[in-house]
């Protein structure tokens, strides 16, 4: 199945890098187009996909199109090349871009929303799956053949953890993996801070705060304990860790984490 990226940003790179990994496509299988030519053709040399000359042509010449533009830009690239998307598949990494969206969209750009015609697939990704670690949250309402959306599944897989959640709650779910990676990286800084405030330097000290986060998360996944459970293991009567999580209750850190997603979901709003 040939592959085509509208858009070559970081998310778009990492997927491509990934995808060449699996060996399930081939370099030659694989193509990409963006208006900055020059970035566009480095990272083609980088990356080792075909640079498309045109929209057109990179619509013309794909099977499954990864929608990974701007959000703001999809309207126009629709209606750019909706006669070429006739019997194509269109996998979207916007944030915001749902199935109901996309048709409203094509119905505005004249195209014909039909199995024969044009389908899709809303993926909400996250940074690290530039390492592998991602997580990709596929809506389960969707128009794409299974054969198709088996070959997505498959694609995404070696990359993180996939996920299918109904339309309705696409947001919330890609607002507390899709923006969690700042948080976290913000919590990772704090406590670099804390230890340079005590003697440490940075330089030693982001590796090993990254490492506890990347444990501590692993430990979650791999034994299923409930978080709470996991902590109360930490916390020895009358112990260090215990005044911690005490202080970091007196600050409000629940209340915080909860008050970050509410922001996100208000902007959507």
């Amino acid at each position: 199945m040939k592959i085509g990226f509208i858009g070559m940003g970081n998310m778009a790179q990492a997927l491509c890098a990934g995808f060449l990994s699996t060996g399930l496509v081939q370099e030659a299988d694989v193509s990409a187009y963006a208006p900055h030519r020059e970035k566009l053709l480095q990272n083609a040399e980088k990356l080792h996909f075909r640079p498309a000359e045109s929209l057109t042509a990179l619509a013309e010449g794909s099977d499954l199109l990864f929608v990974a533009c701007k959000p703001y830009q999809i309207e126009d690239v629709l209606k750019e090349i909706g006669p070429a998307l006739a019997d194509k598949a269109l996998v979207s990494i916007a944030a915001g871009w749902t199935l109901a969206k996309f048709k409203e969209a094509l119905g505005r750009t004249g195209t014909s929303f039909k199995a024969d015609c044009v389908r899709v697939l809303a993926v909400m990704p996250n940074t690290p799956a530039m390492v592998k670690e991602g997580v990709f949250l596929l809506e389960e309402e969707h128009t794409l053949t299974q054969e198709e959306h088996d070959f997505v599944v498959r694609l995404l897989t070696p990359l993180g953890l996939v996920k299918e959640v109904p339309g309705k709650l696409l947001a919330i779910g890609s607002a507390v993996t899709g923006c969690l990676p700042a948080f976290v990286d913000l919590f990772i800084e704090a406590y670099a801070d804390a230890a340079v405030k005590y003697g440490m330097s940075r330089a030693d000290a982001y590796p090993l705060i990254s490492q506890a986060v990347l444990g501590s998360a692993k430990l979650q996944l791999t034994t299923g304990e409930h978080p709470g459970s996991l902590k109360d293991k930490v916390c020895s009567p009358a112990g260090t860790t215990i005044r911690g999580v005490q202080a970091l209750e007196q600050e409000g850190l629940r209340a915080a984490c909860m008050a970050s997603v509410d922001a996100v979901m208000n902007k959507r709003d």
